[in-house]
């Protein structure tokens, strides 16, 4: 038999639902338009893009509090506009990120008594409160997503890309600019590099470590629609998700070390609409492609350096969005290799992927070591240029592994999208003396930097680390010198005597309008504090007059 049909683990492998007790009920899942997958899990709690008036809101649910959920609980509140994405830390269950249409990136620490409270016999509803807010995306941010090695690193995908110091809360790292919003972003496995994909149909890496260009850009799928990327554990391979000029949905695999020969291998699947949502089983080597507006979600396998179709899970219940549970939190005895959560109508349902086997012993072949919730890098060991692989946890005993260092890969780049960083000219500035015996000794050149109003900036991004960065406050100098000398900035070495007052006087009014825009920020923003609180208040009286007339 094995002459004519090729041997896998997987052949065998099925969807099994949820029973309707074990489900999630009575979510108001967002409405927005936007690509996103809706839904994200940790291994204690869910959270749900929600649907709410007055600003952007996300509810946070315990796994094991299936069921009917009351109609008030808590949400978290961390935004002015809908919700777009949410994602866990891997190294800590109760720590969610979440990005919204206000082009901010918040961080909420989930206090397991609030969501208690909320399901006692008399409960007592409090809202979530966010720990951390970053501003710094000019549009909406539609993506964010952690690093898988280190810890305190996380990214946030708009029309650019930041990855944030979470400790530091600053953004110590900016790509430049795409020519649209970014579609997808998805980190490789030891979080060396990204990839994303975006409305302009290229596909991109980026080592944010090295600069902020694009190591290369190539031309992804044709069609208008919404594309995803996801790595492939791992392995050199990526996977993007798609759509012809015809509308066929695609599915391209792709070499990462060198994008520029295309994809290595074509799959056209079917001509429906929705997107195809992509999830990679590390491990197993099982890829997961779950179509939005439909009910199927097909599974792959990975062998011998190709992909080979093994079945689809089908339910008359359409997807609006799916997440996979992190495989450290997956159950062996049930033969389980992977837990999907799909949002559908004000539903969450859990679907297991079971591989039929007739032991109840551990299956090995079925669980090899997982990623575990322990990080191997500091966000600082990060940032300083080392890698790591990710650490591991055996299923079958608890007993951690460390990952080791990381492999260097290499990367081709495309030589007409990679340029190299620009390096601030040095200005040569001669001063001139009375005196016509001697002149001023030439001072150190300092780079000139346009300068920016920010009228509301929580966090002011550094330098890249591959460049030494300038002194802000020489930088904010140098500026005003400009102002007051003609347009040429002048050495600091020995500056002339008869500028300083023009200069302190240029320092002190800029210092007092400085003051004045925090001032003002502190003010809207208590009064959007405000506006967000009576909102919450006004739902909650109209959701206890609904519960009343039931």
């Amino acid at each position: 038999m094995s002459r004519f049909v090729r041997a896998s683990n997987y052949r065998h492998v099925y969807g099994s639902p949820a029973k309707r007790e074990q489900t999630y009920e009575n979510i108001k899942i967002s409405a927005s338009a936007w690509d996103t997958n809706l839904v994200s899990a940790s291994a204690k709690y869910l959270a749900v893009n929600y649907q709410s008036g007055g600003g952007g809101a996300f509810l946070v649910v315990p796994l094991d509090a299936t069921g009917k959920l009351p109609d008030l609980f808590p949400l978290c509140r961390a935004h002015s506009a809908p919700v777009l994405d949410t994602d866990w830390s891997p190294f800590n269950d109760s720590l969610v990120a979440s990005a919204g249409e206000d082009g901010r990136v918040a961080l909420t620490h989930v206090d397991e008594q609030i969501l208690h409270d909320a399901l006692a016999a008399e409960p007592i509803v409090n809202d979530l409160e966010p720990t951390v807010k970053f501003v710094g995306h000019g549009r909406k941010a539609g993506h964010v997503l952690w690093h898988p090695t280190a810890e305190g690193i996380l990214a946030s995908a708009s029309t650019d890309v930041k990855v944030w110091d979470v400790e530091h809360q600053t953004a110590a790292y900016t790509s430049v600019n795409h020519s649209d919003m970014v579609q997808s972003i998805d980190w490789d496995h030891q979080g060396t590099v990204f990839a994303t994909t975006c409305k302009d149909k290229k596909l991109r890496l980026f080592d944010p470590r090295a600069g902020p260009e694009a190591i290369t850009t190539v031309d992804s799928h044709s069609g208008i629609k919404g594309s995803r990327v996801c790595w492939m554990g791992s392995l050199d391979r990526i996977v993007t998700t798609g759509f012809s000029r015809t509308s066929d949905r695609q599915l391209f695999v792709w070499d990462s070390r060198d994008l520029n020969k295309g994809p290595v291998k074509t799959i056209n699947i079917d001509q429906s609409s929705g997107t195809i949502m992509p999830f990679w089983c590390e491990g197993n080597n099982v890829l997961f492609l779950a179509g939005k507006g439909d009910g199927n979600v097909r599974y792959y396998e990975w062998d011998n350096d190709d992909l080979f179709y093994l079945t689809e899970y089908s339910s008359p219940q359409p997807q609006r969005g799916m997440t996979f549970l992190p495989p450290r939190a997956l159950n062996p005895a049930e033969h389980e290799i992977a837990r999907a959560f799909k949002a559908t109508g004000t539903m969450i349902e859990p679907i297991s992927f079971i591989v039929p086997r007739k032991s109840d012993a551990f299956q090995s072949d079925l669980y090899p070591p997982a990623r575990s919730n322990q990080a191997a890098l500091s966000a600082k060991e990060w940032l300083d240029g080392r890698t790591s692989k990710p650490n591991l946890v055996d299923l079958q005993n608890g007993v951690e592994r460390k990952g080791g260092l990381g492999e260097k890969k290499v990367y081709t780049a495309t030589s007409s999208q990679v340029t190299p960083v620009k390096q601030a000219e040095s200005v040569k500035v001669t001063r001139t003396i009375a005196t016509p015996v001697t002149t001023a000794p030439v001072a150190a050149p300092i780079p000139v930097k346009a300068p920016e109003r920010v009228v509301e900036r929580a966090v002011t991004p550094p330098a890249p680390a591959h460049s030494a960065p300038a002194p802000t406050s020489v930088e904010s100098k140098a500026i005003d010198e400009t102002k007051t000398n003609g347009g040429a900035p002048i050495s600091f070495s020995s500056p002339p005597t008869t500028n300083n007052n023009n200069n302190n006087n240029t320092s002190n009014k800029n210092d007092e309008e400085i003051q004045e825009l925090k001032v003002e920020n502190a003010k809207l923003r208590d009064e959007l504090c405000e506006r967000d609180t009576m909102i919450r208040e006004l739902e909650l009286k109209l959701e206890r007059i609904k519960a009343a007339f039931n």
